[in-house]
């Protein structure tokens, strides 16, 4: 199955539904999304990723509630990978990233490294 690319926003609901415990409606995603996007643009993104079978959809009440169905790292993997494979200098963008990291984050990369090696 070949998967569209995501927008920015699609990407940010998908977060917001991998940190939920459960099943998320419109308006709870609202409250978890920065910039206030009009209830409408969420429902539509909503849409989109259940037509491409990344989120499941269920009923609340009168609402519709939806949880991810997917595996948000490797979507965000293939996010970065596909940055990567755009680059003049894929070795610079590594740089920049390693260099923006946090202490724990450069932990875990470098922990993650060195289980590869072995």
């Amino acid at each position: 199955m070949v998967r569209k690319k995501l927008g920015q926003l699609e990407a940010e609901v998908l977060a917001v539904l991998a940190g939920a415990q459960g099943y998320l409606s419109t308006g709870e995603l609202l409250d978890g999304l920065d910039g206030a996007p009009a209830y409408t643009t969420v429902n539509t993104v909503l849409f989109r990723l259940l037509d491409k079978k990344m989120v499941e959809r269920s009923q609340r009440g009168r609402a519709f509630v939806y949880r991810l169905v997917v595996d948000e790292s490797e979507l965000v993997a293939e996010r970065m990978f596909d940055h990567l494979r755009v680059a003049s200098d894929p070795s610079s963008v590594l740089n920049q990233f390693v260099h923006g990291l946090s202490t724990s984050e450069e932990k875990a990369l470098r922990a993650l490294l060195n289980r590869r090696e072995e």
